[in-house]
């Protein structure tokens, strides 16, 4: 056979005892690993050990967890208040007995009998407005029970005494109404009104609600500005309207702001917040304001509001057609102030068969008209049967007249 020329025994693996075992390098690491593992294992089986022994050495060094003998603690006097904390109790003590929670309850007939429930649907605040038991508040906390039939309202005072009221009547162009309740005059505390024409921003204000429902509430703060325009649940501006900071939250609309010395100067109605709680952000109806509204109301279970008689040009169309300043008058009323003061609305023109622009009201009573808030805001001032004096452009010619609203 023939003879290869290849030694065959260098084909053959070597013995296991003559070859050189290299580990490889994954099996360093799980060593490493390992050796990591059990050292932390020993570290925390040390710390739990010591952490036990500590624990039931301090166990068996502390007293008794209770005692059959001990005393109340002893007390001290509370320091006395400063003149701050001395102004707001006093004035919390003296006009407390003036606020009042003002509730619409939900009253449900049975389905089977006449029985008849009521429950709670709604809550605010009000004020005592004199002895004869009428309440003001907010007209936003009454409308369900002045839209629907099935809905009436409840006055709790600060006693906690609860009494049926009834609608005297209410101005949804600002926000207020008033209702009246059948108290024993010596429960009826009035409140006293201070002249809002006089506040300055930065001066100390108070309100006191019942914010949630939590009655008889005190927060403070200062006036931050006194010539806010506010919107009415009717969508109509409350000029002159009182920014603020004293809390107040759902549940305090209705209820009084008031001075250093406890009168009246607003009456709390509408927060700014992007996220419905409090962020010192409030606004009040000035009491000059509710001093005119609420005597209007009692006298005629209304309330009697200047209307021009005119319908308003669209002032963004306005201002792009030119007109810097004051409000266009776009139709008149037949038998308004506007229509017998001879004041002209958009028309055309007879001759020419154009369009022609109507009267453009520039002032009244001196106060500029820059535009249709500010017109609403001057008209809401003015007092029905008062005489104003209304400047005004037409065509090229400024004209002044003076008309009774």
């Amino acid at each position: 056979m023939p003879i290869s020329d290849r030694d065959d025994s260098f084909d053959r693996p070597f013995p296991p005892s003559r070859r050189r075992q290299e580990p490889p390098a994954n099996s360093l690491k799980s060593l490493l690993f390992g050796l990591v593992v059990l050292l932390g294992l020993g570290v925390m089986s040390a710390g739990l050990i010591l952490g036990y022994r500590a624990l039931t050495r301090a166990d068996r060094d502390m007293p008794a967890a209770t005692n059959p003998d001990v005393k109340p603690k002893a007390v001290v006097a509370n320091s006395p208040l400063d003149s701050e904390e001395v102004e707001a109790n006093t004035l919390f003590e003296s006009d407390k007995e003036s606020v009042v929670n003002v509730d619409t309850v939900a009253l449900t007939r049975g389905v089977f009998d006449d029985h008849t429930t009521e429950h709670q649907t709604g809550t605010g605040s009000g004020f005592v407005w004199d002895s004869d038991g009428r309440i003001v508040t907010n007209y936003h906390v009454v409308e369900e029970a002045l839209k629907r039939t099935d809905r009436s309202i409840r006055v709790v005072l600060a006693d906690r005494s609860r009494y049926d009221a009834r609608i005297v009547g209410a101005a949804p162009d600002f926000d207020l109404a008033v209702v009246q309740i059948a108290a024993p005059k010596e429960k009826l505390k009035p409140i006293s009104l201070a002249d809002s024409s006089e506040l300055k921003v930065g001066q100390k204000v108070f309100a006191i609600g019942n914010p949630f429902g939590l009655s008889l509430t005190l927060t403070t703060g200062i006036i931050s500005n006194l010539d806010r325009m506010i919107e009415s649940p009717s969508g109509t501006p409350i000029p002159k309207s009182i920014q603020h900071t004293a809390q107040i939250n759902p549940g305090n609309s209705g209820g009084p702001l008031l001075n250093r010395s406890g009168k009246l100067i607003g009456v709390n109605t509408s927060i700014a917040s992007p996220s419905g709680g409090n962020v010192g952000i409030g606004f009040s109806i000035p009491s000059n304001t509710v001093n005119q509204v609420v005597t209007e109301i009692i006298k005629t279970g209304r309330t009697a509001r200047v209307d021009f008689g005119v319908r308003l040009y669209d002032q963004k169309k306005l201002r792009r057609a030119g007109y810097e300043n004051g409000v266009m008058i776009a139709e008149v009323i037949p038998g308004g102030v506007a229509a017998r003061a001879g004041l002209r609305g958009l028309r055309q023109n007879p001759t020419m068969g154009r369009a022609e622009p109507g009267d453009i009201i520039l002032a009244i009573n001196g106060q500029l008209v820059d535009g249709v808030d500010e017109f609403q805001a001057i008209v809401t001032r003015l007092t029905p049967g008062s005489r104003v004096t209304v400047r005004f452009l037409r065509g090229e010619d400024e004209r002044e007249i003076t008309v009774t609203v």
